[in-house]
C-alpha cells in the first residue's frame, strides 16, 4: 500500500498496533515518529546499522532508510523522437505548452508530488521555506495535466499513451524500463531530491524482537544487493558491491549521495497540511 494509508493504520491501530514492521517513505515515516508510532531501533540486534551510510540514519534511531532512490522527470523516449522532441533537461520543461493533455502528474498527497513542489520551487528561486515560487509554477504546469495521481504509480498511463512524461522514483522508472517499455529517466539541471523508503519497528509491537531482527536482516548486505537489483533500491549497507549495468540504474557509493538534495521533513511536515489544502484547491481541483 502507500505509505499514506500505511501511516493512517498506524496511527487507527495507536493503542492495539497489529502491525510489527512498516515499510514508509522518509517523510511519512517522519510524521510517524513525530506522532510516537515508532520504536528506536536496538543497536544490539540492529548490527548493520554500522554499516548503513549517514544519509539514511535517524538521528534519534527511530527507524532507518532500507534504500536510496530520487526522483526526477520520467518521459516516453519513443513518443519524443517520432514528435523530434528534445528531452526533457528542466523541471520547467513540464511547462511547455506542447505536453498539453499529455502528463499525468503526482499529487500533493503522495512524495513525488511533494518532491514536485519542492523543486519547481528550488527551480524558481524559491526553497522549503518559501514555497510560493513553486506554486506558481505549478500553475502553469497543472493546464498540462491529464490527471494527479495519487496511488504513486503511474505506470499503466505511460504504457496506454494516456502520459507521455511525468514526476517520478528512480527505482519505478527502471522496472518499468526493464519490462521492454522505452521510459527514460531524467535528472533535471535543477538537481533531484532524496527519497528514502525506510523501515521501522512499531512502538508496543505485538512481535518487537523479531521485528528488530528482521530489520536487520532487511539491511544486510545480501538484502540489500538484492534490493539493488530486483528493485532499483540503491543500497544503503557501505559493504555492498554492485557490478554491471545495474550501477548506472542505482545511487551508489558516497559520490553519488553527496550530489542529492536532502529534504528537510521537519520543516516540510509542518506545512505539509497547509500545502495540501492549498495545491487541492488551486492545483488539483480542476482534475
Amino acid at each position: 500500500g502507500s505509505s499514506v494509508d500505511t501511516l493512517s493504520k498506524l496511527q487507527a491501530q495507536k493503542d492495539n498496533p497489529q502491525i510489527d514492521v512498516a515499510f514508509l517513505d522518509d517523510g511519512p515515516q517522519a510524521q510517524a515518529k513525530a506522532f510516537g508510532l515508532l520504536a528506536p531501533l536496538d543497536k544490539e540486534v540492529v548490527t548493520n546499522l554500522e554499516n548503513v551510510y549517514d544519509i539514511a540514519k535517524d538521528k534519534d534511531n527511530v527507524g532507518v532508510g532500507f534504500g536510496i532512490i530520487s526522483t526526477g522527470l520520467a518521459y516516453n523516449k519513443e513518443f519524443f523522437e517520432q514528435n523530434g522532441w528534445e528531452p526533457l533537461t528542466s523541471w520547467n520543461d513540464l511547462a511547455d505548452p506542447k505536453f498539453k493533455g499529455k502528463l499525468v502528474l503526482p499529487s500533493i498527497a503522495n512524495t513525488y508530488g511533494v518532491h514536485m513542489l519542492l523543486m519547481t520551487a528550488l527551480a524558481n528561486g524559491g526553497s522549503e521555506e518559501n514555497i510560493e515560487p513553486g506554486f506558481e509554477k505549478l500553475k502553469e504546469i497543472a493546464k498540462n495535466a491529464v490527471t494527479f495521481d495519487k496511488t504513486a504509480d503511474v505506470s499503466n498511463y505511460f504504457m496506454q499513451g494516456q502520459a507521455v512524461a511525468s514526476v517520478w522514483g528512480s527505482s519505478r522508472v527502471f522496472t518499468l524500463q526493464d519490462t521492454g517499455f522505452p521510459i527514460e529517466y531524467v535528472v533535471p539541471e535543477e538537481g533531484v531530491p532524496a527519497l528514502m523508503p525506510t523501515i521501522s519497528v512499531i512502538k508496543d509491537a505485538p512481535n518487537a524482537e523479531l521485528a528488530q531482527k528482521f530489520v536487520n536482516f532487511i539491511l544486510d548486505e545480501e538484502a540489500q544487493t538484492l534490493f539493488a537489483n530486483s528493485l532499483f533500491d540503491g543500497p544503503v549497507n557501505k559493504n555492498v558491491k554492485l557490478e554491471g549495468d545495474i550501477t548506472n540504474k542505482v545511487i551508489y557509493g558516497e559520490d553519488q549521495i553527496a550530489k542529492l538534495i536532502k529534504v528537510d521533513w521537519d520543516v516540510v511536515n509542518k506545512k505539509r497540511a497547509e500545502w495540501t489544502e492549498k495545491a487541492n484547491k488551486e492545483i488539483e481541483v480542476a482534475h
